[in-house]
């Protein structure tokens, strides 16, 4: 059951890239789960439907820092609708695999991206997308577990 960490998720928890928040940002994404006690908080910066800047903030395992990390290297520079394509499975692949028992990690990081996007479509054209609340998330990650 104890599955090692691969070298990438190691070096993207013990140095962390875009850590931090961006005051004025454009779309906030918040994403928690009370059971495991992660919470991310990922803000993005949007011009001309593409995203410039992007931070998160996480509290959580080194799992959970390294999928948020490496979530948002993947969207900074991409267009809102290649960052929606961004899946879990994507951001554990691009950090060399994560433990079965830890990728609901990488579903918390997609899901915050979809809801720092989200955020961003409501506060400029009043419509967002369709994300699943917190609850959702969590049963959905029981099922799998």
């Amino acid at each position: 059951m104890n599955q090692a960490y691969s070298t990438k998720v190691m070096e993207h928890f013990a140095s962390p890239h875009n850590v931090g928040e961006i005051p004025d940002a454009d779309g906030v994404g918040k994403v928690g789960n009370p059971v495991c006690g992660d919470i991310m908080n990922m803000y993005i910066k949007v011009e001309n439907d593409v995203i410039t800047d992007v931070k998160f903030k996480t509290f959580g395992c080194g799992a959970a820092i390294a999928t948020s990390s490496m979530a948002t290297d993947l969207i900074k520079g991409k267009t809102l609708d290649e960052a929606l394509k961004l899946t879990n499975d994507a951001v554990a692949e691009a950090l060399g695999g994560l433990p079965k028992v830890k990728m609901h990690c990488s579903v918390l990081a997609e899901q915050a991206v979809r809801r720092a996007i989200d955020d961003y479509l409501k506060r400029k054209t009043g419509k967002g997308l369709d994300v699943k609340s917190d609850e959702e998330l969590h049963e959905e990650e029981a099922v799998e577990a």
